[in-house]
């Protein structure tokens, strides 16, 4: 068996290798839809140049694509409209699925259980999300004004939290980010995917909008949309007979990409988000091009090996130097060291990066931040960089969870080292953002 995953990884670098070459070969810019078919993981609900969804882990159960409709977008109006009606949303036709039930659930925060079919008569809307999801976290400013001006009103926001990783199912972490991101509707533990899977979903985030009938009359998968999401939210209040008319229908506005993301090639466009354990790898390894270019680490999963870093990066690889512990879904310090010798290194193009780490047993440590072999500069920090007096930049790790680590006011091209001496170290995943002028929502939280 180990010998054929030798056998694989060789053959799998070796096409992942001339996969790089054609890239940073081809004198043309991708066009959106050459993008969607390049050989990289999808983790893209649409064809954008920009991934605004992101889709669960190849061994979790992914059912076909859910049958309700999903009203095409029209033409933008000039601004919202105090009626909905008068805009976007289009009656009940009477092929509309009613709505699944809630089920299977591990455990519920801010709210003793409760059933869809105990909302009729108000509006739901059911978010799927996980809290380390960046696609998710940058959806959360929205969602917490629509509760604000709509949950007075007859709208009930109710959080289905189903978990990328196996830290997330655990109930003090997901209270620890409820409270976090300072959210104050019910949210549901789909630790088993039960409710997930009722709904046909693939997709974090999603939204379903649920009429007080029951009825799903609007979905949305990933980030945007927010103004026609809030317009059938208003149009379905009003068609339950509430009165919306002092309640301001303003969106709070949408972040814009940065111009200098869009027609990119690969070797230039925005860097897709990068896993660091051993089953996504291994997973990738087969089907497209994985994430770490080191052959070593696809010979057996759990294995502390070295690794000699090539000083070659390119866009979308992960590169390891020193000791390291290739586990299912993480990559994990695998000894103590003095003067961070032993790092994680890649070259990106974003305007912002974010990473989910965790400490292994519940202490604390430190993570150093280099960007191009320099001590991370306060203009270019995310908000979880903290400095030392020598001007270091560095990232406390107390808790599993996504942490803001580069913030840039364009879209740029740097490579990033991450290193710690303690053995507690440990990455799951990478997220990249191309918003202009860096995240646009917090993606990290105070934990005291």
């Amino acid at each position: 068996m180990k010998s054929i995953r030798i056998a694989l990884a060789t053959l799998a670098l070796l096409l992942t290798a001339a996969f790089i070459f054609a890239a940073c070969s081809s004198p043309e810019p991708q066009t959106p839809a050459e993008a969607a078919d390049a050989p990289l993981p999808q983790t893209q609900a649409q064809p954008t140049t920009v991934p605004t969804a992101t889709l669960p882990p190849a061994n979790t159960p992914k059912p076909a694509p859910t049958a309700t409709p999903v009203p095409s977008k029209p033409a933008p109006t000039a601004a919202p409209q105090a009626s909905a009606h008068e805009s976007i949303v289009t009656p009940a036709t009477g092929n509309e699925q009613t709505v699944p039930e809630i089920r299977g659930i591990a455990s519920w925060i801010n709210s003793e259980p409760i059933t869809f079919e105990q909302q009729r008569g108000k509006v739901v809307l059911v978010d799927f999300w996980t809290y380390t999801c960046v696609n998710c976290i940058r959806t959360l400013p929205y969602l917490k004004a629509w509760h604000e001006k709509y949950a007075d009103k007859g709208l009930v926001i109710v959080g289905v939290h189903t978990p990328e990783f196996e830290f997330e199912k655990d109930r003090d972490n997901v209270i620890e980010a409820t409270e976090g991101f300072g959210l104050e509707w019910p949210v549901a533990q789909d630790n088993d995917f039960k409710t997930w899977r009722a709904f046909n979903n693939r997709y974090w985030p999603a939204k379903y909008l649920v009429d007080k009938d029951g009825l799903i009359r609007y979905t949305h998968f990933g980030e945007g949309a927010y103004e026609e999401t809030e317009l059938w939210i208003r149009g379905l209040l009003e068609e339950a007979g509430v009165d919306l008319s002092e309640v301001s229908a303003k969106t709070l506005a949408e972040p814009e990409y940065d111009d200098d993301v869009r027609g990119t090639d690969r070797e230039t466009g925005l860097t897709r988000e990068i896993y660091a354990g051993f089953e996504r790898n291994y997973n990738a390894l087969l089907s497209s091009a994985p994430y770490v270019l080191h052959q070593e680490y696809y010979e057996e999963e759990d294995s502390e090996i070295f690794y000699t870093d090539p000083g070659d990066y390119r866009n979308h690889f992960l590169y390891l130097q020193g000791l390291w512990r290739n586990e299912a879904e993480r990559l994990v310090h695998a000894r103590e060291t003095e003067n961070y010798e032993d790092y994680l290194a890649l070259k990106f193009n974003a305007t912002s990066v974010n990473a989910v780490m965790s400490p292994i047993n519940g202490g604390e440590y430190d993570v150093r931040v280099l960007l191009n072999d320099m001590p991370i500069s306060p203009d270019a920090a995310g908000t979880d960089v903290m400095f030392d007096a020598d001007g270091n930049g560095y990232i406390t790790v107390d808790s599993a969870r996504m942490y803001h680590i580069v913030n840039l006011p364009g879209y740029q091209s740097h490579e990033l080292k991450l290193s710690s001496n303690s053995p507690e170290f440990s990455l799951f995943a990478y997220t990249f953002g191309a918003y202009d002028g860096g995240e646009p929502a917090p993606t990290g939280y105070d934990t005291n």
